[in-house]
């Protein structure tokens, strides 16, 4: 075998450096989407929404 196979503490440290990357990526995607993204798109659709129901009742009047 020309690579010794990953044992030992070498195996430990890496599952823990994966298991570690993923949570905080996860954790941190979760809090961008739900903590700046879903409010942003709220504020814009609000905002053309707002926009459109003004074009509208200038369109009538």
């Amino acid at each position: 075998m020309a690579i010794k196979p990953i044992t030992g503490m070498l195996r430990r440290g890496l599952v823990l450096d994966l298991s570690v990357a993923f949570g905080l990526g996860t954790s941190f995607g979760y809090l961008f989407w739900y903590g700046y993204h879903i409010p942003a798109v709220r504020q814009r659709d609000a905002y053309y929404s707002k926009l459109e129901d003004q074009r509208a009742a200038n369109a009538a009047a």
